[in-house]
């Protein structure tokens, strides 16, 4: 089993944030940036199950099942109805049930998915960014539904055991791990420690940039017209002057109440981040991984809400997600990965409105089962 790292470091074991209240201020740019994927995961699940059926469509009644584990707040019919470009429902002949398959352009940009999905130089940084993430936790492991609920983040395959980890056993290992009802889960390991990987974004610039990696502050980002109040603003520059301990070494030693442990919880929530392709991720997906990380949700909301310059927490799509500010832009993502993309031209064509002309007929109406 593999095993972070410990470093030896002496600090003061006290925290002196002030007593005052960090306002949080609506950034309609990352806001944007979030909202335009409204769907976005939905429609590519219920794709990866119509692609994975042989007959590459879904029975409505089976799409109906799916419709709970989706968090869908309409019908599933509904749903394919309202992306006419992207779903289309069919009789394959009078008398038996409809259908759902993906149109012609939902089945082309399938195809590059894939063929992105499936080349050499994304399965490496798929399994790199995989291996940085058990890294980043207590044990260098973590449960497969833990890693199903980051999976679409983090750009993984939609049968990322099968399709990808299987193919690096110097790497993984799935092994079961007990719960908290007492029950075993799968989960997968790390089976040694990548020393060459155990360097974090922010050390890897300050290092091309020829600066010290032990006094690294983070990049601040506010939105137009936000201000920190100057007791919060002095505490933040002293907080910046801190040493960096990286998210890769072991920080527990550290006082839970201090100021350098938060900032070492800063660097790990920064690096979790960075991995994901698109550089945010749900709130929750944090709650969840903060026992495995090794510290809890409450250190995770206090990171989340001293640092608004770092993160930014958007109420958009019905949930709370987190995004990483310095990665953005605007609502441009600077480093754009092949995957985002993709994705992009996934929420073009959702967006996009057929020709009646062309259209073939008249999407059926209603689900065989009703939710």
């Amino acid at each position: 089993m593999a095993v972070q790292t410990t470093l030896p470091h002496s600090f003061i074991p006290t925290r002196t944030f002030v007593n005052a209240r960090v306002k949080w201020v609506r950034d309609p740019y990352l806001d944007f940036a979030v909202e335009r994927e409204k769907n976005l995961k939905q429609a590519i699940s219920f794709k990866d199950q119509i692609i994975s059926d042989p007959s590459k469509s879904l029975p409505l009644s089976l799409a109906s099942l799916l419709k709970p584990r989706l968090d869908l707040n309409i019908t599933s019919s509904k749903f394919f109805n309202k992306y006419p470009s992207f779903f289309s429902i069919f009789q394959p002949s009078p008398g038996l049930p409809p259908r759902v398959k993906l149109t012609r352009q939902a089945l082309s940009i399938h195809t590059e998915e894939f063929s992105i999905h499936t080349s050499q130089t994304h399965r490496y940084d798929a399994v790199q960014r995989l291996t940085r993430l058990l890294m980043l936790t207590k044990s260098s492991r973590l449960p497969i539904y833990v890693i199903e609920k980051l999976k679409w983040d983090m750009g993984l395959p939609h049968n990322f055991i099968a399709s990808l980890v299987i193919d690096f056993p110097d790497y993984f290992q799935v092994c079961e791990i007990e719960n908290p009802n007492g029950g075993k889960d799968l989960a997968l390991e790390l089976i040694s420690w990548r020393k060459e990987l155990a360097l974090s974004e922010l050390e890897k610039r300050a290092l091309n940039e020829g600066k010290s990696t032990k006094h690294i502050g983070f990049p601040m980002f506010f939105p137009k017209g936000f201000d920190l109040v100057k007791k919060i603003n002095d505490w933040v520059e002293k907080w910046q002057l801190l040493p960096y301990i990286s998210p890769y070494e072991n920080g527990f030693h550290l006082s839970p109440n201090s100021d350098q442990a938060e900032k070492w919880t800063v660097a790990v929530l920064h690096e979790l981040l960075w991995l994901m392709v698109s550089k945010k991720t749900d709130r929750d997906n944090l709650f969840w991984l903060g026992e495995y990380l090794g510290f809890g949700s409450l250190m995770i909301k206090k990171a989340l809400v001293h640092h608004p310059g770092i993160f930014y927490l958007s109420n958009k799509i019905r949930t709370q997600t987190v995004v990483l500010r310095e990665a953005y832009r605007k609502d441009f993502l600077l480093e754009k990965h092949p995957l985002m993309g993709i994705r992009y031209r996934y929420i073009h064509l959702l967006n996009k409105v057929p020709n009646p002309k062309i259209m073939h007929k008249p999407a059926i109406a209603l689900d065989s089962t009703r939710h």
